[in-house]
């Protein structure tokens, strides 16, 4: 008899789970015994399943496998992103968890279970880590960056890339949620002129150069495994794609998760020039694209998290917002004394947003 314990997360029954039962017997030669874990803003669920020998693992059920998370160009391909992804990550040196079992018809993947302690939660208890593990995680990045400087052919990252088209539909997303959905809209004049200049943004982010980009390569999607020295393993890595160098930095350095300050952040750049081996011109480079990226990247993830509560029914995320809008003010503030277009897009916003930049 199967046995599934309650969560307020993952409602009892919503899933059905004969496909999984069916699979952990056939696989684990075991009755199911599994607990529902907390999600995030996917529509995938987790449960953790118990199996002899008092070992564990990570059962994923995923509506619509093989369909990216995020928005993106289409791509057919026999596997699961997901799968197709692990396996190259795993052939290139990068941590990842192990598949123990698949039953991808029916939308399940059994994987290695990792511990409940992503980077997040890990610095909630051990926050004197902080300094070293953020340097882990862009030394990582870059080395990981190199290792995959050359994709098989046909291979799904190879096939999606950041182009012009897609920046500029994340930064309509934002105008969409994180303005006209709040009851903030752009005056007339602002609105033609915001349009103008995201085309110009996005055309410049999509011209930077490209690389592999895990695309949410943040502290929720590390997992901190203590095996006598700790290890980060990389997660939700299915929607990887090409895309800016620095895109996968300004995921994890502005993370809406988290907070740091500009010698910090700064200070995580140049490790990751370092073990990029970026000669010096390309260097001095680095930090402005940083900033042009953080102001598209975050944008988005501003009327992302609005979009989660609207038609996901998830608050969860919505206590995020101003933070995340507040990095793409200080993103442009340093932009702009060298940068028209984006003095002209602080200003907009300014005049849109000014008692949420203001707030503490």
């Amino acid at each position: 008899m199967s046995l599934v314990r309650p969560s307020q997360s993952t409602p009892a029954g919503s899933v059905d789970l004969v496909a999984l039962e069916e699979l952990v017997q056939r696989t684990f030669d075991s009755e199911l015994n599994a607990t529902p874990m907390p999600g995030g803003a996917s529509t995938r669920q987790y449960f953790r399943v118990a199996l002899p020998n008092d070992k564990s693992a990570v059962a994923m059920y995923v509506p619509g496998g093989a369909k990216p998370e995020e928005v993106q160009r289409a791509h057919e391909g026999a596997r699961w992103p997901f799968l197709e992804v692990r396996d190259l990550l795993a052939e290139r040196g990068v941590d990842v968890p192990s598949v123990l079992a698949e039953d991808t018809t029916r939308g399940w993947l059994v994987i290695q279970d990792l511990g409940d302690d992503t980077l997040a939660n890990w610095l909630l208890r051990n926050p004197g880590d902080k300094p070293a593990l953020y340097t882990k995680a862009v030394t990582d990045l870059a080395k990981a960056q190199k290792a995959l400087a050359e994709l098989p052919k046909g291979c799904v990252v190879a096939s999606r890339t950041f182009d012009e088209a897609l920046l500029r539909w994340e930064i309509e997303h934002f105008r969409e949620w994180g303005l006209d959905a709040r009851g903030k809209p752009l005056s007339e004049a602002d609105g033609k002129r915001f349009s103008e200049i995201a085309d110009i943004l996005a055309k410049r982010v999509a011209d930077l150069p490209k690389g592999f980009v895990h695309r949410d390569y943040q502290s929720r999607n590390l997992m901190v495994v203590d095996d006598g020295t700790l290890k980060l393993v990389w997660i939700d890595f299915q929607d990887a794609l090409l895309g800016p160098r620095v895109y996968d930095l300004v995921a994890l350095l502005n993370d809406s998760y988290q907070e740091f300050d500009r010698p910090f952040v700064e200070a995580r750049l140049a490790e990751y020039a370092e073990a990029a081996g970026l000669p010096a011109k390309e260097r001095t480079k680095l930090t402005g694209e940083f900033d042009l990226v953080t102001v598209q990247r975050k944008l988005k993830d501003a009327g992302r998290f609005v979009f989660i509560d609207r038609t996901k029914k998830n608050a969860s995320f919505l206590r995020f917002v101003t933070p995340t809008i507040k990095k793409v003010d200080a993103a442009l503030a340093r932009l702009a004394p060298k940068d028209k277009e984006m003095a002209e897009l602080r200003a907009i916003l300014q005049r849109t947003l000014g008692d949420e930049l203001s707030a503490t």
